[in-house]
């Protein structure tokens, strides 16, 4: 597990945090459609670049 990897997964966790307090505060779905997406891709993204795959 490299610097890199663990970065994007704790973002991906802050911006899963930050949907379900958007979507407490009735923010825009638009925005919360936003977050979602984001998160997704950064915790894919450090889910990939583990080194557990070799």
């Amino acid at each position: 597990m490299n610097g890199l990897s663990t970065v994007l997964i704790v973002v991906g966790l802050f911006l899963v945090g930050g949907i379900i307090s958007f979507a407490k505060q009735q923010m825009p779905k638009s925005l919360i459609v936003l977050l979602s997406i984001s998160a997704g891709l950064c915790l894919v993204a450090g889910i990939m670049r583990l080194e557990v795959w070799n």
